[in-house]
């Protein structure tokens, strides 16, 4: 429950408040808790009648509920089930979105901060989809940003493992509190499943579909990365990655080509891509790389977009194919998502193709 009374009943009258506003509809609070015969008290119960049906809500209020809490609040409604005719309704601050899917799925009701609510009854379906409450918002945003992301990043291609904190923040290029700080927080979520105790602790990434779902759905809510235009003369696409590959090798400048380049040769799926999109590393060396290309800065026209990265952090993972450095096939799914034309569609099919899941 929520560590103050106070704040439980809050939350329960901003329910009522809220479901009052629905057209015919009426709800109030009962004047007594409900007891489970045998079992824990109810946090509320509210007499509710909508359409001209009437209902008792047997209320359970939590603060934060991921998928691990949901199960367990799944358990406890289902023992309370067994003694009440009653619909059963969890209330909370926020709560995440695949615990939303399972309650779903087990017909039980919610209602959180933010105004999302679902309440399934004999007759009755009331279903308000809302932007997660600011809280758990910036949360899952931040997760999926700077270097925590390097941590999912790392995740996602050795899904198939099991990983330490220690090797996962050598792989990410993070600190292993920051690596430790993620994988505490993929386990609310479900994601994660772990053997061993202390410094000999794994985890495993079990659900890697749904975290690069919820990844890819995250990108709508993240500034993308800005990137510079240039005109490369004198120079077909496929012509131009063999010389970026040997000038920015000359010139001892990191990159990563990425997007519909980068995804042609993963996964083909063009007949032919017009431009190469690649991050470099900032730096003297990427100034140097560009002019030994002999890129001039154009607004239209661009045949090369060149996007900064601020540490190697963002070429992690990157492979080798055809003499040059591409971005990971999860790295340019991301990008391509973000892209315009057919590029979306060009990144189902390198999800299919050449990540799998």
């Amino acid at each position: 429950m929520l560590n103050q009374p106070n704040q439980e009943r809050e939350l329960i009258q901003q329910f009522i408040e809220t479901i009052r506003m629905l057209p015919g509809v009426h709800a109030k609070l009962g004047k007594r808790p409900v007891h489970a015969a045998g079992g824990p008290q109810y946090d509320a119960n509210v007499d509710l009648r909508v359409a001209g049906k009437s209902f008792v809500l047997l209320v359970e209020a939590k603060k934060d509920v991921y998928p691990r809490d949901a199960r367990q609040v799944l358990w406890q409604f289902k023992e309370y089930a067994k003694r009440q005719n009653a619909v059963l309704l969890l209330v909370a601050e926020s709560i995440s979105p695949g615990a939303k899917d399972m309650l779903r799925a087990e017909r039980i009701g919610y209602y959180d901060s933010g105004g999302s609510m679902y309440l399934p009854a004999h007759g009755v379906y009331l279903y308000i989809d809302k932007p997660l409450p600011k809280p758990m918002a910036r949360l899952v945003r931040s997760l999926f940003s700077g270097r925590r992301a390097q941590v999912l990043h790392c995740l996602l291609i050795r899904h198939a493992d099991w990983l330490g904190v220690k090797e996962l923040a050598e792989q990410a290029l993070v600190s292993p509190a920051t690596a430790s700080q993620v994988l505490m927080e993929l386990e609310r979520f479900d994601w994660l499943v772990s053997r061993g105790q202390g410094p000999n602790k794994q985890r495993h990434l079990r659900e890697p579909s749904a975290l690069l779902d919820a990844w890819a759905k995250q990108l709508a809510v993240i500034p993308p990365a800005p990137w510079r235009r240039y005109f490369v003369p004198s120079v077909k696409a496929n012509e131009l990655l063999d010389r970026i590959a040997n000038v920015f090798a000359g010139n001892g400048l990191e990159y990563a080509v990425t997007h519909e380049a980068a995804a042609q040769l993963y996964a083909p799926f063009l007949s032919s891509v017009a431009q190469v999109r690649c991050r470099i590393l900032r730096g003297p060396a990427a100034e140097a790389g560009v002019v030994a290309l002999g890129a001039r800065p154009v607004n239209e026209g661009a045949n090369l977009a060149i996007i900064e990265a601020k540490s190697l952090g963002e070429l992690l993972f990157r492979e080798r194919v055809a003499g040059a450095h591409l971005a990971s096939p999860i790295q340019v799914y991301l990008d391509l998502l973000r892209s315009e034309g057919r590029a979306k569609e060009m990144a189902n099919h390198l999800r299919k193709e050449k990540i799998g899941f």
